[in-house]
């Protein structure tokens, strides 16, 4: 297993020390490849603690990548907040085999290699205006979630992705409650029939090898943070293939309250309020939903090559509620803040030295002594209030 972390871990210019990065249960240390810009683990699966899960597909190794800041030198503050990253190596059990003999080709051999190889499906999280990945998981209530779907071809023929579902969780496990679908019966945008949501595909497609698309930012209900994981089954299709009930990628308009298709004709998007969006006999059988593996698909006349489906996942994206909204506005006016409680400091300075001017007409001496005591303890008190209200920066 190997896994390079940027240094600058946050995205915001700070780089963090590689000694405050470990890797699994049992914290391995950076290997000797890191740089001054990234830093570099390299370990067996069975290494550093890291667990092991076997599906009927697949087996996964599970660890994760913690960041435990620690002062620099003597200092004793902080000014980064601990993190602990999930990280999943997935290996299929079952491959193809045959003992049948080779049947000769008249193929080049750059193209039988090229028919067999496998497709690089991502799933990423954008900028706003599409021109770079984000840098930042990080999200308020009024964001918007750009999601863009890509395969890289490599020598494949052209070909065409689609996103058949979509749905987030609290966690990596896309059958895990509560979910909430995004996108579902092969590519129709059910978010965007929600009344608070502007969710759309976006378009044109900026290429056939990607598809784009923003969903509102949302929480779960009951939770001030939510920490989401978006799963999505991506496919693809050859370019000759005309948009159907299948192969298409629908949003919904609710100025005209129906569902418009991103490439071919209305009539295929109908089948989003239906539920029934299969395909016609004369046309490929859909592979199931959430199955990662190879199926067939058809590449143009006479021509049939390996399909390929999988599932991506987006996450953590962390939502912030209003609470927290709250807090950050707070640590961001400082100024504000500092005023607010000065004001507190003087106000309650003027009551004890009342009531200590009132003590000390009675008792001279001693309660010289009990009043500057007393001022001292409540004015001590106030100020590590402060101190730990303004630490949640």
């Amino acid at each position: 297993m190997v896994v390079t972390v940027q240094r600058d871990l946050y995205g915001t210019g700070k780089m963090v020390k590689a000694s405050d990065l470990t890797l699994g249960p049992q914290s391995c240390q950076p290997s000797a490849q890191s740089t001054n810009l990234i830093v570099v683990f390299q370990n067996g699966l069975q290494e550093c603690g890291n667990s092991l899960e076997i599906t009927p597909e697949f087996m996964v190794y599970s660890t994760n990548l913690n960041y435990n800041p620690t002062p620099a030198g003597y200092s004793p503050i902080i000014r980064t907040n601990a993190a602990s990253v999930l990280i999943q190596c997935y290996y299929p059990r079952h491959g193809n085999v045959s003992s049948n003999a080779i049947k000769p080709t008249w193929m080049p051999y750059s193209s039988t290699i090229s028919a067999e190889e496998r497709l690089g499906f991502s799933l990423n999280l954008m900028n706003d205006d599409w021109s770079a990945p984000r840098t930042s998981t990080v999200f308020r209530l009024g964001d918007v979630f750009h999601i863009e779907a890509s395969v890289d071809s490599g020598n494949h023929v052209p070909m065409t992705v689609f996103i058949d579902s979509c749905v987030a969780t609290l966690n990596p496990n896309a059958n895990s409650d509560p979910s909430y679908e995004i996108i579902s019966l092969n590519g129709c945008l059910m978010d965007g029939k929600e009344a608070d949501s502007t969710s759309v595909f976006m378009s044109p497609r900026p290429r056939p090898d990607k598809l784009q698309f923003t969903v509102d930012a949302f929480r779960f209900t009951g939770r001030d943070v939510s920490t989401i994981y978006i799963t999505c089954s991506l496919r693809v299709a050859a370019a000759t293939q005309l948009p159907d009930p299948v192969n298409k990628a629908c949003s919904f308009s609710k100025t005209s309250n129906t569902w418009s298709p991103l490439e071919g004709t209305s009539d295929i998007c109908r089948c989003c309020d239906t539920g029934n969006c299969v395909a016609s006999p004369s046309q490929s059988r859909r592979v199931n939903q959430y199955n990662r593996g190879r199926g067939k698909r058809q590449a143009g006349p006479g021509t049939s090559v390996e399909q390929e489906q999988t599932l991506a996942t987006l996450g953590p994206l962390l939502v912030i509620g209003p609470d927290q909204n709250k807090a950050l506005a707070v640590t961001q006016n400082p100024d504000s803040l500092e005023f607010w409680v000065w004001v507190a400091v003087g106000s309650l300075s003027l009551v004890v030295l009342v009531v200590c001017s009132a003590v000390m007409g009675k008792h001279k001496q001693s309660s010289n002594y009990s009043c500057s005591a007393l001022y001292l303890q409540e004015i001590t008190r106030v100020l590590i209030k402060y101190l730990q209200y303004g630490g949640i920066s």
